[in-house]
C-alpha cells in the first residue's frame, strides 16, 4: 500500500522550515541539458530558454502544493527521462508558482558546495522570471519565483 504525503498547500509558508525527508524516489522527467518541461498530463508544459543544468523530476509519493507530484532536481551526471531512483535529499528551493507552493527538493549523492547552491538558485530565479511571463499569457496572476531555500 502506497502512502501519499502532502507537501504543502496554496498558502505560502511563513518562514517555518519544513522537515526534509532523508531520501526520496524520483522519476526523471527532464534529463540534464534538456529544454522541455513535461506536465503531469504528458504534454509539454514549458520550454526553457536555457538547457536545464540538472536532472528534473517528480516525487510521485508526495503531492506538492499545486496538487501535482512534488518536483525534485537530481544533481550529477545526465540521467535518461523515465529513470526512477532513490536519492538523498540535500535541501529544498522554496518556490511559488501563480500563488501556489511549488517547492523543489534538491537531491544529490553528497552535500552541495557553495557554487552548486548558487548555480541552482540562479537557475530558479531565471526560471521564475520566464514562468511569470508564461503565467501572464495563461491568465494567471499570482506571484511566481524563488521564496527562499533550505539546506542540510
Amino acid at each position: 500500500m502506497k502512502t501519499e504525503v502532502t507537501w504543502g498547500d496554496c498558502n505560502i509558508a511563513t518562514g517555518q522550515p519544513r522537515s526534509l525527508p532523508e531520501t526520496v524516489q524520483v522519476e526523471i522527467e527532464i534529463a540534464r541539458g534538456g529544454l522541455l518541461k513535461w506536465g503531469s498530463d504528458g504534454r509539454v508544459d514549458f520550454v526553457s530558454p536555457v538547457p536545464c543544468p540538472f536532472n528534473y523530476g517528480a516525487v510521485r509519493a508526495i503531492t506538492g502544493g499545486d496538487g501535482a507530484p512534488l518536483d525534485a532536481v537530481v544533481m550529477g551526471s545526465t540521467l535518461p527521462r523515465g529513470r526512477i531512483g532513490v536519492w538523498p535529499v540535500q535541501g529544498v528551493v522554496h518556490f511559488e508558482d501563480a500563488g501556489c507552493v511549488d517547492d523543489k527538493l534538491v537531491c544529490a549523492a553528497r552535500p552541495l558546495g557553495p557554487r552548486e547552491r548558487l548555480g541552482l538558485l540562479l537557475f530558479f530565479h531565471v526560471y521564475g522570471a520566464c514562468k511569470t511571463a508564461l503565467n501572464r499569457l495563461r491568465g494567471l496572476r499570482g506571484a511566481t519565483g524563488v521564496r527562499g531555500y533550505q539546506w542540510r
